[in-house]
């Protein structure tokens, strides 16, 4: 079965380095759904540059960043990966976020804090 290959975009150092970790372990677990982390990216202007450089099937993406928020971010990388899957992971679950999301062609929009079963399954629908 051929990996998922994810891109990881947080400010946070830390949250993108947790993700790697959690997404490996579970990755190498899921023998149906493998997922490989391919990169990440500290910002929205980064993610542009590493999306279009590494052409991943799924884009893990914060909304509120420096430089480039996501929404942004998300926007552009959808006109230049169409294929791309846009998924926000962020601490703001109130419905205009999620709209906005929608509107800049987010995929799917994940809380931070959500269960580990729930980013994957997200990130493993095709």
């Amino acid at each position: 079965m051929k990996a998922i290959r994810v891109l990881i975009v947080d400010d946070v150092t830390q949250v993108r380095q947790d993700l790697r970790t959690v997404l490996a372990l579970v990755g190498d677990a899921d023998t149906e759904h493998p997922i490989e982390v391919v990169g990440e990216a500290a910002n929205g202007l980064e993610a542009i540059h590493q999306a279009d450089a590494l052409q991943p099937d799924v884009v893990l993406m914060d909304l509120e960043m420096p430089v480039l928020d996501g929404y942004e971010a998300a926007r552009q990388i959808k006109a230049h990966c169409p294929a791309c899957r846009l998924i926000a992971l962020t601490v703001n679950d109130y419905e205009a976020a999620r709209q906005k999301a929608v509107q800049v062609g987010m995929d799917a929009f994940i809380v931070k804090g959500a269960p580990v079963e729930i980013l994957v399954q997200t990130i493993s629908r095709r």
